[in-house]
């Protein structure tokens, strides 16, 4: 049983109030006192609204299911869906052009474009290693996976293997001669770097001496001019190190003696409390705002073993070079961002006075601002400009959007934080959002600072909001729907019109196969392309790989010749991707139903029985694949559609799930704290949770996992206590 606390007419969990008390608030002027009387009168003015907002959605879902069923079977005219849309409120009216006026924003964010991570922040590890992404190794990053193929004796054996190493290093100087041309020569044929009279003076085999034909691309140095340690270069405001070492393990057998280059990588990291985190109680919340906390503090340490070693991870320190003007420094980490939850959810960590589970949102707005304080007014280590970066998931339209910055104000005075330091990341993940996302930036001009397509998320949404309309495509057509390119479009079109370029992020999504690093940088390209200034990637390997990508496409550019896009995007954005007179075969079925169930199965059974809210699951084919909830969501999205369109039955659905999981038990065999589901899917708490979510799917809310997913897991841990 959980003991709880009295803080003002509160109910808190003691784990949360030791927290709080004795970490999180020491040296922000906050007392504790001031801290739970505001917190109360947050909650007492703002749950209220919470819970209308979500009783607006499930009003507006009644009706849109009525619409459906009064056309069901007809041909439904656009403009009369359209009209239907506006008479409720679901697409509200346009208002006048706009910009945003957000100010205080790291370069980061505004003036550079490159890749951005989303980690679990309950994962202090990964939390580390997400923060110190800001530069990777590209010699590993290519040597450790298949963006180097392994043809012609280039396979990746257990010792290094020359003739792979051989075919990293030449791709690394091709990197150099596309981004950082000389003047004559090719960086193939350098035998030596050197700066004299502050220019990178830059020798070849051949004897001649040449420079970069944009001198301007050369930043600075470290150690000795002669014999320089590291040369520190810029393209499209994206900074390279060239790694010196003839003594090195690459640069012993190179003639220049480049040891390996080191791309800025990940400028930009999400540090998630949302969709890659299990976090259903008190405990588990602590575990989550500890790690932000030692992460604005600059002190979270984790240690492991790796490989029969003891290793310590630590945040890097920032890097310091010297250039023609002196000292010139750069971060050692990523930008950290924020992700709360949804207005959704409700957590047991606090009850009100009612003796009701709080808004979790609130409880996350409040809590981990307080303790950003520890970074914008102490350490500075993460927001250079002090702001408070928050991404806010899963909002559904203008309203949502306000209440959140309204949320945000309410937090500012009572944590004595400057108007509007604390800032939003606005997700477009939901379809209410998409069809008014000019109206939703407008609700937070003065703090956005990001837009993000969240296509994952977005998808679920869109066969949730289509459920009485008919049978879904398959999921695999559902990538080349009409409205999945749309709505990416428009994302930008909006993104540009409100004056995001140069000001806030213009986002795309995730790569989601982390161990299909050349697929990645053949597709993703068309990220940068698109004129969005970031892009999610899966590891700080991908990250260094994606950023690639940025060096060849001049985004802000693109953003440029992207400005002028007269394209109303609305009417294809609203092409429901309803199969019209499909005939699948009961082959093609039952292949649909295998790859949705095994991808269901394979995630849920580490959220519930481990608690992990992230990983790379195999898919049915063994491909590794990143699964979080909004994966989830598709595909018990998916599968609550068809069975309810008759597509299939439920009994079918029980066998379908119940062969699937003996191969998902057969793909964890090697973990050891892996529990089986098909030596006893009756008792099974995993096993019940995955077909809840599809038996249950036509009801959720929104479609949305986290419901189910928090009750079985805490019916689990239940059994643990």
């Amino acid at each position: 049983m959980t003991r709880r606390l009295k803080r003002s007419n509160l109910q808190v969990s003691e784990t949360l109030v030791n927290f709080i008390e004795n970490d999180a608030l020491p040296n922000t002027n906050v007392s504790a006192e001031r801290f739970w009387k505001k917190f109360e009168l947050i909650l007492n003015h703002f749950a209220p609204i919470n819970k209308k907002l979500l009783e607006t959605r499930s009003e507006m879902k009644k009706k849109i299911d009525s619409f459906y069923l009064e056309n069901f079977g007809k041909k439904i005219n656009q403009d009369q869906y359209i009209n239907f849309l506006k008479k409720i409120n679901y697409i509200v009216p346009v208002g006048s052009n706009f910009t945003i006026e957000t100010q205080n924003v790291d370069p980061e964010l505004a003036l550079k474009a490159g890749p951005q991570l989303v980690v679990p922040v309950t994962n202090a590890r990964y939390a580390l290693n997400a923060a110190n992404a800001r530069w990777g190794s590209l010699y590993d990053a290519l040597y450790g996976t298949d963006a180097i193929s392994e043809e012609d004796n280039a396979q990746r054996t257990s010792s290094y293997n020359p003739s792979r190493g051989k075919k990293v290093v030449e791709y690394g100087r091709n990197f150099l001669d596309k981004n950082f041309k000389l003047e004559s020569g090719s960086h193939k044929n350098v035998n030596n770097y050197e700066i004299k009279n502050d220019k990178l003076i830059i020798k070849l085999n051949n004897g001649v001496t040449t420079q970069l034909s944009n001198q301007n691309q050369y930043v600075g140095y470290q150690s000795n001019q002669n014999k320089p340690s590291c040369i520190l270069l810029k393209n499209n405001n994206l900074h390279v190190e060239i790694l010196i070492n003839r003594n090195g393990n690459i640069g012993t057998t190179d003639n220049a003696g480049i040891d390996d280059i080191i791309i800025e990588s990940a400028l930009t990291t999400i540090q998630d409390c949302e969709d890659s985190v299990a976090t259903v109680d008190a405990e588990d919340k602590v575990l989550a705002y500890k790690n932000w906390l030692g992460l604005m503090k600059g002190d979270l340490e984790d240690t492991f073993e790796k490989n029969g070693k003891t290793l310590t991870r630590k945040l890097n320190q920032d890097k310091v070079y010297i250039s023609e003007n002196g000292e010139y420094r750069l971060p050692g980490r990523s930008v950290m961002l924020i992700r709360n939850v949804g207005h959704l959810m409700t957590n047991p960590a606090i009850l009100d006075k009612n003796g009701e589970e709080i808004p979790e949102g609130i409880m996350d707005a409040i809590v981990t601002s307080l303790i950003a304080i520890h970074d914008i007014k102490n350490s500075k280590m993460n927001s250079r400009t002090g702001s408070v970066y928050i991404v806010k998931p899963k909002m559904h339209g203008p309203e949502e959007v306000k209440f959140a910055c309204d949320v945000f104000s309410a937090v500012e005075e009572a944590l004595y934080l400057d108007k509007h330091t604390l800032k939003i990341g606005i997700m477009d993940e939901e379809r209410r959002t998409t069809v008014n996302l000019k109206e939703c930036i407008r609700e937070a001009k003065e703090r956005t600072v990001f837009i993000n397509t969240g296509f994952l998320d977005r998808t679920g949404d869109e066969i949730h909001t289509a459920m009485e309309a008919g049978p879904i495509i398959p999921k695999g057509d559902i990538k080349n729907a009409k409205w999945i390119s749309a709505y990416e479009n428009n994302n930008v079109k909006i993104g540009l019109e409100c004056g995001l370029s140069r000001k806030a992020q213009i986002g795309k999504g995730m790569w989601a196969m982390p161990d299909l690093m050349d697929e990645m940088l053949k597709q993703k390209i068309n990220h940068p392309k698109s004129g969005a200034n970031t892009a999610w990637v899966p590891s700080p390997t991908a990250a260094t790989l994606h950023a690639l990508h940025y060096h060849e496409v001049d985004v802000f550019n693109i953003q440029k010749q992207k400005s002028n896009d007269s394209n109303n995007y609305l009417r294809d954005i609203l092409d429901v991707p309803i199969s019209k007179g499909h005939n699948w075969s009961q082959e093609e079925i039952q292949k649909e139903m295998d790859n949705n169930a095994q991808g269901i199965l394979g995630y849920v059974v580490r959220w519930i029985d481990q608690g992990v809210g992230c990983s790379k699951v195999p898919d049915i084919n063994n491909v590794g694949l990143m699964e979080d909830r909004a994966t989830c969501r598709i595909s018990s999205q998916h599968l609550a559609n068809w069975m309810k369109h008759g597509i299939f039955t439920k009994n079918q659905l029980i066998e379908t799930l119940k062969k699937m999981a003996k191969i998902v038990d057969n793909q964890n065999k090697n973990d050891k704290n892996y529990t089986p589901m098909s030596n006893h899917f009756e008792s099974s708490i995993a096993f019940k949770a995955s077909l809840d979510l599809i038996v249950q799917g036509t009801v959720s809310p929104s479609g949305y996992t986290e419901p189910i997913l928090h009750e079985r897991r805490i019916e689990l841990k239940s059994t643990l206590d």
